[in-house]
């Protein structure tokens, strides 16, 4: 694989309160500062999570769904972070509307000829995409190379996991490498123990209170906690996953 080779990475959850937009702003430093690739984190959550804590300086209201809907081109709406290398295209309330939007337009690989046109000027795209299966997740099923799922350890987890890669081969035929992550672990529930004996080959972002931490500092753990323990299993994650995106 070329370095160049633009990949794009999708952090996906099946509902929320998993720990997904901490995924996707630690891998995305992770790319642009360990890897030192030319990566954008693309926020497709209403919510904005990734977006406020990247704290980018104001933009347009409403032009995040504009990318989808009218004649933008999304570079020209990209901006640069705190973080060398790394660039954000923000979230806004207009991704409320997304999924209807998507339905309306009718083409389920838009998101895909979008990031298309994005690949002259990135080696890496993360995607941190809103929870739930939905449009979006079709959309995304069609334009990732790697789907990044981080999951709370349950004994359940693996039916989750299942129901996921139904769904995708359900709409789409066949659909990208699923890599399972378990998150916010806590080793000292016994919940917690029986699903990682189950699973023992899944990488595992352990529960710490450093994470918490994002929120306050607005940045990356390796940014200003590199050698904690969550840090350090977000960088070896990384590394996984340039192994896979190596892979194709």
């Amino acid at each position: 694989m070329s370095k160049n080779a633009m990949k794009t990475v999708a952090v996906h959850a099946l509902k929320g309160g998993v720990g997904k937009s901490t995924f996707a702003v630690n891998l995305a430093w992770a790319s642009a500062v360990r890897s030192r690739r030319r990566t954008l984190l693309w926020d497709l959550d209403p919510q904005g999570a990734a977006t406020w804590l990247l704290q980018p300086p104001k933009k347009a209201k409403d032009a995040a769904q504009a990318i989808f809907t009218r004649d933008v081109d999304a570079h020209d709406l990209v901006r640069p972070t705190i973080i060398d290398g790394l660039d954000l295209l923000a979230a806004d309330s207009s991704l409320r509307d997304l999924e209807r939007v998507l339905i309306e337009l009718g083409k389920r690989k838009r998101l895909a000829r979008l990031l298309d046109n994005l690949d002259k000027h990135y080696d890496r795209v993360l995607l941190d995409c809103p929870p739930g299966l939905n449009e979006t997740s079709d959309q995304v099923l069609h334009a990732a190379d790697l789907l990044v799922v981080p999951v709370i350890p349950s004994p359940l987890v693996q039916k989750t996991l299942d129901d996921l890669s139904t769904f995708l081969i359900q709409r789409g035929g066949k659909h990208p490498p699923i890599l399972p992550v378990f998150s916010m672990v806590d080793r000292r529930r016994k919940l917690h123990q029986v699903a990682l004996t189950e699973t023992p080959d899944w990488p595992v972002v352990p529960y710490a209170s450093i994470v918490e931490q994002m929120g306050i500092k607005r940045m990356p753990l390796g940014a200003f906690a590199p050698a904690s323990a969550p840090a350090r299993e977000f960088a070896a994650l990384w590394t996984l996953i340039e192994q896979k995106l190596a892979q194709d």
